[in-house]
């Protein structure tokens, strides 16, 4: 039997065995689940919570799932006080701490509707603003609320770096990317459920899903919202979650765009050959080893980065 489970049902099984669950399914079928990670959110959670209810009954029957991940704050007693009698909303806890995407995983595995809205618990997104995106999905397999628009506030800590991030996935996804990791966002499930297995579980969850889904053909549309400053204390850490944004990007070019990435390098591999190569012939008038070498170190290079591209698209 377990040989017959696919590899996204095995870690649904293992997921659900290390997720305590409160609250049952609705018993009509949700026309969209909203999927909300929580970590030590325990100053935020009642007000978020008022605020999304009161917005959303446009989306009426809809379901909430708040994955407690780990908590080691007062958020289990908040939350159980802020969702009881509310038969829409189910609570899903992890014993630690795993990850604001291995949070984000639970939930997607557990929603009952093939449409899926995730957003934050810190107050940052405007929930308002989720039934114009959930309406925007008819045409697109993701919205994404941008950041953009002229209410949307973060530190200029993390908005430098964001620039250059940005400008980079854009350039491996072929197409402008307005906001790379919005945590506020409408897919459909289907869709998403094909990258789970390979998404990571931290906070570049939302980065990796964004190229994944523009790399592959899916369509995806974006839609400016504003952006709050949060309540409770951030868990970002600017420099290091940039380092590592940096490199999940890479990484993530390099499983989607291995020639977007390693065009360059080629670029430059070749134009050091031929300059090596004139050098020797006009000035030397003899072939060196370095010359040699430079033009195995291209061709081998080049079967490399077709290779990728090949296992790339035969995966697709």
């Amino acid at each position: 039997m377990q040989a017959d489970m696919t590899l996204d049902e095995r870690a649904t099984a293992s997921a659900s065995r290390e997720t305590s669950i409160s609250g049952t399914p609705p018993a009509t079928a949700p026309r969209v689940t909203i999927v909300m990670p929580c970590y030590n959110e325990e100053d935020g959670i009642s007000r978020t919570l008022q605020r999304l209810h009161e917005q959303l009954h446009s989306l009426e029957p809809y379901e909430l799932i708040v994955v407690d991940d780990g908590s080691t704050d007062s958020t289990a007693r908040v939350l159980d006080a802020a969702l009881a009698e509310r038969p829409w909303a189910r609570i899903m806890s992890h014993p630690r701490n795993r990850g604001y995407g291995a949070a984000l995983k639970t939930g997607i595995r557990h929603a009952g509707s093939s449409l899926v809205v995730i957003t934050d618990i810190d107050g940052t997104y405007p929930p308002e603003r989720i039934p114009e995106l959930v309406a925007a999905v008819d045409d697109a397999d993701m919205v994404v609320g941008a950041r953009t628009a002229p209410d949307a506030t973060y530190p200029l800590v993390r908005k430098i770096p964001k620039l250059f991030l940005t400008a980079y996935a854009s350039w491996i996804a072929r197409q402008d990317i307005p906001d790379l990791n919005s945590g506020l966002r409408v897919f459909r499930r289907e869709a998403v459920s094909r990258f789970l297995n390979i998404l990571p579980d931290g906070f570049s969850f939302t980065t990796t899903l964004t190229l994944a889904m523009l790399t592959n053909g899916y369509r995806v549309r974006y839609i400016p919202v504003g952006y709050s400053p949060r309540l409770g204390r951030s868990k970002i850490r600017p420099v290091r979650d940039t380092l590592s944004f940096f490199q999940l990007v890479l990484r993530t070019g390099l499983y989607f765009a291995p020639l977007r990435v390693y065009g360059p390098v080629l670029v430059a591999m070749f134009a050091a050959f031929c300059v090596s190569l004139v050098y020797d012939v006009v000035v030397l008038r003899n072939l060196t080893d370095k010359t040699v070498l430079l033009m195995t170190l291209f061709i081998n290079s080049t079967m490399f980065a077709l290779l990728a591209d090949m296992i790339d698209k035969r995966s697709s």
